[in-house]
Order: C-alpha cells, then structure tokens, then sequence
C-alpha cells in the first residue's frame, strides 16, 4: 500500500508526532548510533507484520527490540552476570544481547519469530533515546532498508528505499559509527552471533573470557546472518589489490580508487563510510565493484563479514 511518507525533523513536535504513529500501529524510521532502524511497536503484532512487509523480510529472520534503559530490558528478558557486565560496560551503544525471553514479556511473537530468545539493545543515539522516552515502549527496529539490499546511515538512504511504503522518518543526520551493533548471545555459552560496531575485543575484555562464535552451519539466532545481505546493486569482488578493466575500486589505505573507506587505513573511519559509499556507488551505475583488503582485527571484522555478505550469491 502506497502512502505519503512525512519527513519529520528531531524537536518536540517531530518525537511527538513519531510517538503517535508509533502508538497508532505505524511505522516510523529513525537513527541510532549504528544505522536508521526502522521502527514498529513491538507489542503490536500488525506494527511488526508491516515491518517484515515494508522491507520485504523473511519472518523467520528475528529482529531487534530498541528500549530507553537495562532496567526496562530486564523487563522482557532473563537477566545473568554476563548480562550485566556488558551492559554496564556498553550500554547505551553498538551492542545487542540475546537473552531468554521472559513468559510475560508483552513482546509480539513475530519479533523473536517464535525462538525463545529476544535480541534487545539500549541505542546511543540522541534522537532515538528520546524517541524511545517519548513513546513509553518497546520498539522493534531492523535496519531501515529493503530486505538484503545496503543498510542505511542517512534519511536520504531510507527514503530511497522506503517511501511511501512507511508513514514517518525522523531525521537525525548521519550515522557515528556506521556498521550494525555487535550481537551476543547470552543464553548458554557466551557467543558472537554477528561481528558490528563493538569490537569483539572489547567485549572479551569485559567478560574476562573469549567468546565462542556462531558457526556457518548453525541455525539463524538473531539479525544479520543471512548469508546474502547489505548488497548493492552491482557485483562485488573482494580483497582486490588489482582491479580489473571497468570495475570501480572501493579502496583502504593509499590506493587509487574510486572512493576511499579511510586513505589513513583507519578502521573505525571505514566502518562509518562503508554503507554510505556502497550507497554513492550504486548510485553512480551498474559496473563491477573491486574492494581492497580490510585488516581482519577489531572494526575490521564487522567490516569484512558486511563486505562478504554483501558479495555473496542472492538468497532468494
């Protein structure tokens, strides 16, 4: 169903006028420190059967609930040691939790698509705390994009992609960090179930133990491990150092390119270009992409497992 969708800028009538279709049942999208999510309330089953409808997303792939604070996540999920240790240290920022979910959470169960698990976060971002204050709930927000295709750093990209298909996007400008926050499950052994905008490094440091990881082979837990995913429009082919006639280099470090990540081989300015200038290229045409090699350490993994699902084969 086409309708007009409102542009609304972050004062108190743009978050008031968000709450409200949040409230009614509609779909707002709106910034985090990572990327746009695009926001549903996740009490509401037909708020989160129009998020998989607007994105086009399989309902067997979870998404991830935004609250204001621990104490409301704790509200929704069964809290641990681990638990409490990340969050304190992390929270509000780049990192989702996996935890089991409580009995009587209130939580749609198209949100967890009937795992008995929730991913939940406390964003960072200005505009969306107090997006979540102002609303009062639960809200349940995958990235603001078509299913598959690039994720989204500015209201530009999610007008793109989503207008008219959504009631509201909140513009809060571009995104700090630019990659998808880190998720880690908690209801067993810890484990990374997506690298992101938290290094895995960081995280091993809090909990004073290594993370286990989430295997290829394992079955889908939470967000972001299609195997095909953020991908542009063109082909993509990775850790090119030679480029071939008629490809477009998305460089790192001092190479000639067509546009740079970070010329100063700086990982964390590479992971907020990254979606932004997959963005530019698609924009720009349909010719080949080559990618340089990313160093496989802190920032760099997010980067790398986003650039190598974004190169990989359709799902359809």
């Amino acid at each position: 169903m086409s309708q007009t969708t409102k542009m609304l800028i972050p004062d108190a009538e743009g978050f008031e006028d968000a709450a409200k279709i949040l409230g009614a049942g509609g779909l707002v999208a709106f910034p985090t420190e990572t990327v746009y999510g695009l926001g549903g309330d996740a009490r509401n089953d037909h708020a989160v059967a129009r998020i998989f409808e607007a994105k086009g997303r399989p309902k067997f792939n979870p998404l991830i609930v935004h609250v204001p604070d621990i104490e409301t996540a704790k509200t929704h999920v069964e809290w641990g040691d681990a638990a409490d240790r990340l969050a304190s240290a992390f929270w509000p920022g780049p990192l989702t939790l996996v935890l089991p979910l409580k009995p009587d959470a209130g939580l749609s169960p198209l949100v967890t698509a009937d795992l008995p698990t929730v991913a939940i976060r406390v964003p960072a971002h200005p505009v969306a705390r107090q997006l979540l204050q102002t609303f009062g709930g639960p809200v349940a927000a995958p990235s603001a994009n078509p299913s598959g295709r690039i994720s989204p750093t500015q209201a530009a990209h999610v007008s793109a992609g989503l207008s008219g298909r959504i009631e509201a996007i909140l513009d809060g400008g571009a995104c700090d960090v630019g990659v998808e926050s880190t998720i880690v499950g908690l209801s067993d052994t810890p484990t990374l179930l997506r690298p992101g905008g938290l290094p895995v490094e960081a995280l091993e440091q809090a909990l004073g133990a290594p993370l286990s990881h989430h295997g290829k082979s394992d079955p889908l837990t939470a967000p972001g491990q299609m195997t095909s995913h953020y991908a542009p429009g063109a082909p993509m082919r990775l850790n090119v150092t030679d480029p071939e006639p008629g490809e477009r280099l998305l460089g790192f470090g001092p190479v000639d390119c067509t546009l740079n990540l970070s010329r100063a081989g700086d990982l964390t300015e590479a992971a907020a270009n990254l979606f932004h200038h997959l963005h530019a290229l698609d924009a720009q045409g349909d010719g080949p992409i080559a990618v340089s090699p990313i160093p496989q350490t802190g920032l760099g993994l997010a980067i790398n497992d986003r650039l190598k699902r974004a190169a990989a084969p359709r799902d359809v």
